[in-house]
């Protein structure tokens, strides 16, 4: 007994120290716990209703018991019998009244919340509307009003309403911008949730799949950037512009029917896949690798080099997408790689 009390009296400061340090670990923009918008506000303020409640159970019942441990202690020489409280009416009233005002207090503005939620703005003329289709491993975002669809990156208004429309191509997944909102599942068979959320704020918000749905599923990440009104305007012309092939005619050859089966770009190609259109202006290649000039961790790089290392073999990147290995020349994948890493819709003033 007295080696097992050594072991977990050893084991205490490692757990503690363990748990200081991973609380620092993760990104500001993957966290329920760090709202950015109304929608995650209005959540995180019934997160914190619930767990003060709770807390303060706890707290309440152990003081309580530690009161009574102390207070009602056997002492010594003492044989009496302590008085029974067993069928006390007050008691009883007591301690079913509580739970019923704690469950009133946190049911109205849980039911409040959800209500509030659950609204349909898929017909508020100043909303802009998004369908939401979920693939193995990667998003397609469509704007039906606008006529144009993307992939990987969700451009939006800031402090405008964004109605979505979820499903899926394939199984299930689950839609979550943690900052901004929280998640919707995609179910197969057809059907379709709804969701809205908005960005008061201009930047950059981390998306996830949240449900497990293969190999890569911690691998499905998307972005939503938030804009101002005449950068999304700007953008949403740009990606319907007609977009230049290659320059070089073998290069331009080998993207038409290697590349455009599956792709689109501009009025060029094929719906089956992620749309490549302005693929050199987005922070990212496949969800996760991320474009930057200044690369530390081993899914960083520059635009060129992360598409390079992309087409080259998907697999070693996103094991079990369907894209496969694609059979190029080195000039091909290079060249293909330069093309799209110049790919850019300059939208942002």
């Amino acid at each position: 007994m007295m080696n097992r009390w050594q072991f977990f009296k050893r084991l205490a400061p490692l757990l503690a120290l363990m748990v200081l340090v991973l609380s620092a670990c993760g990104r500001a923009d993957l966290s329920a716990l760090n709202p950015q918008g109304p929608v995650a506000q209005e959540q995180f303020g019934l997160m914190k209703l619930a767990f003060s409640i709770m807390i303060g159970v706890v707290v309440i019942v152990f003081a309580l018991c530690l009161f009574v441990i102390i207070r009602f202690r056997r002492r010594k020489g003492d044989k009496s019998i302590p008085k029974q409280v067993e069928g006390s009416h007050k008691l009883e009233i007591i301690w079913t009244v509580i739970p019923i005002i704690l469950l009133i207090i946190l049911g109205v503005p849980t039911v409040q919340t959800v209500f509030n939620l659950s609204k349909d703005h898929s017909n508020d003329p100043d909303a802009v509307k998004v369908i939401v289709t979920s693939h193995q491993y990667w998003w397609e975002f469509e704007y039906p009003d606008l006529g144009i669809k993307t992939a990987q990156e969700l451009v939006i208004p800031k402090g405008k309403t964004i109605t979505i429309e979820a499903k899926t191509a394939d199984v299930l997944h689950s839609f979550w911008v943690p900052s901004l909102a929280g998640k919707i599942d995609t179910n197969p068979g057809g059907s379709t949730n709804k969701m809205f959320f908005s960005a008061p704020k201009e930047g950059v918000y981390l998306g996830k799949c949240a449900e497990l749905c293969g190999p890569s599923h911690g691998l499905m990440d998307f972005k939503v950037k938030s804009v101002d009104d005449a950068s999304f305007d700007r953008w949403a012309a740009a990606l319907q512009a007609p977009v230049a092939m290659p320059s070089d005619p073998a290069i331009a050859a080998a993207f038409e029917s290697k590349c455009l089966v599956c792709h689109a770009v501009g009025d060029k190609g094929g719906p089956l896949y992620p749309n490549l259109t302005g693929i050199g202006s987005r922070d990212s290649v496949g969800g996760i690798l991320i474009n930057t000039d200044d690369p530390q961790y081993s899914n960083e790089g520059s635009t060129y080099d992360n598409l390079h290392r992309w087409i080259e073999n998907p697999d070693d990147v996103k094991p079990g997408n369907l894209m496969g290995k694609i059979d190029l020349t080195q000039q091909e994948l290079d060249g293909i790689a330069k093309y799209l890493s110049e790919l850019t819709l300059d939208y942002e003033k």
